[in-house]
């Protein structure tokens, strides 16, 4: 898709309202008349709405006007850049993908920003584009440039549009304690309970993507409201300043702020994302006292800690560090293994431990990665009825686990095999023959055989200066368990999968 041209607009330019229309042309696509476009246009926009969501489709995708057809191109207008920029890296390739789906001769999309002296637009029948409150759609009204020009949002509209869904998924019985997140686990819980508690108003939740921030948010939030006690507002930074931007355009700021500021709680996700937007700051720090001074509950998460989010004004990071402030630790070993146990027991599908034990070996730093990669196990699993093993994990998960680029050590593989066999690392050059000391160490041979590119004599130094025939038997003897004891196999798989990843 080519990059398009367009005028200067303010960098935080607002996006509401979204009207689809076709251009009064007589284009034709292999004999076709345009009719056959506006048709094609209204499938694609129900397709849209489907896919993306009633409050995602309205803010970003109504305001698109269908251009000229040239060739094997359509041309789609956006009354703005930014728009238009946010649509093309959002939405584009999905665009494209369905106008070609529809129309095979439509290879390509562009997206421009609608000019002074596009034609006059002629709106679709009865295309899902077109406003819902006005029944079948009528012809739109079009801007000097030629654009569509968008309805300010009832307040209906906008009290409809202030938050978004709570995951009923992510309750507190379903998220996983460990160390690294007992204490922000424990803050949510105590304000779930008692909102507004001294002392934990603000609650602020930081960590890393995907370590559990959302899920405690969308936990508090369900029970509160099952429970009827609160009225609660949940949404993520971004959406706060569009819908911010959105009222400011429409005129409604008013109701804007009486909607945020009559909730019991509010929960904003993400804050980060209002680093560089000062309007919507001002905008939030003073939601944020009102509140706050009339005894709600504030709740938000970030990336980083109040004090490290450089870029927020100084007077909204030290009123968000003065309330309770909790961080997330990335996961350790042990957790990962609990999550993936509890998932696994849930999808109903037998999962073997070597498995779960490969995965969180694999899957250190984010949580939603490690669960989807045991969900497209299980997927497999159920898809073609065939169990879950490590030879199975690798070939789905090929994407995930593909071997990295580097260099394995023979210290690597010792430390390794003797977490694994749970014996000391002297153990590997030490002069001990019992077998539960000896096996490893032929592991460990055996791997350091295969996976570097040191030779025998050299590999027998790293093992207490034995002689290199010690090391071709340990091959030998590794390959012929392997043959022998399919368990065996699976312990030795496993770490090398390990090692190469």
């Amino acid at each position: 898709m080519r990059a398009a041209s367009g005028a200067n607009v303010p960098a935080e330019d607002d996006v509401d309202g979204m009207t689809a229309v076709l251009q009064g042309q007589e284009d034709s696509i292999a004999g076709a008349p345009a009719g056959l476009l506006v048709h094609a246009w209204s499938r694609i926009c129900d397709r849209m709405k489907t896919e993306v969501g009633e409050v995602e489709y309205r803010t970003w995708l109504r305001q698109i006007t269908v251009g000229p057809l040239d060739g094997d191109e359509i041309t789609l207008l956006l009354p703005t850049r930014f728009l238009r920029d946010w649509v093309r890296g959002q939405y584009g390739d999905r665009l494209n993908a369905l106008w070609n789906a529809e129309l095979p001769s439509i290879r390509r999309v562009e997206l421009q920003v609608a000019r002074p002296g596009d034609l006059p637009a002629v709106q679709p029948e009865n295309a899902s584009g077109g406003d819902e409150d006005t029944g079948n759609v009528q012809s739109a009204s079009v801007t000097s440039a030629g654009a569509a020009a968008p309805a300010p949002p009832a307040p209906a509209d906008l009290k409809h549009d202030l938050t978004a869904p709570l995951d009923p998924r992510f309750t507190f019985e379903s998220f996983v304690v460990g160390k690294p997140n007992e204490f922000a686990y424990a803050c949510a819980r105590r304000v779930a309970e008692k909102p507004s508690s001294p002392g934990f108003n603000p609650l602020f939740l930081y960590g890393g993507v995907g370590l559990g921030k959302t899920h405690l948010m969308h936990a508090i939030g369900t029970q509160l409201i099952a429970e009827g006690r609160s009225t609660v507002a949940y949404m993520s930074a971004e959406k706060f300043m569009y819908r911010f931007i959105g009222a400011i355009r429409s005129q409604s700021t008013m109701e804007f702020k009486e909607q945020l500021r009559s909730v019991d709680v509010l929960m904003i996700d993400d804050l980060q994302f209002l680093i560089g937007k000062d309007n919507t700051q001002e905008e939030f720090f003073h939601t944020f006292n009102a509140l706050v001074d009339a005894g709600r509950q504030i709740i938000v998460s970030a990336d980083k800690s109040p004090s490290d989010l450089s870029g927020l004004e100084d007077r909204l990071r030290t009123r968000l560090g003065c309330g309770m402030v909790a961080d997330i630790h990335a996961t350790t070993f042990e957790l990962r293994i609990s999550i993936l146990e509890a998932k696994a027991l849930a999808s109903g599908v037998t999962v073997p431990a070597k498995v779960l034990e490969f995965l969180a070996h694999k899957i250190t730093s984010n949580v939603r990665e490690l669960e989807g990669a045991l969900n497209r196990l299980i997927a497999h699993a159920n898809l073609f009825g065939r169990p879950v093993t490590l030879e199975s994990t690798h070939e789905v998960l090929h994407d995930i686990l593909k071997a990295h680029d580097r260099r394995v050590t023979i210290e690597e593989i010792q430390r390794k095999v003797a977490e694994h066999w749970n014996i000391r690392l002297t153990d590997m050059s030490s002069a001990r023959r019992a077998r539960a000391v000896a096996r490893p160490r032929q592991v460990a041979m055996y791997l350091a055989k295969q996976l570097t590119s040191r030779s025998l004599p050299e590999i027998g130094r790293k093992f207490g200066n034995r002689d290199h025939t010690t090391v071709m038997h340990a091959v030998q003897r590794v390959t012929e368990l392997m043959a022998a004891d399919s368990a065996f196999a699976e312990d030795v798989e496993l770490l090398r999968r390990m090692l190469e990843n």
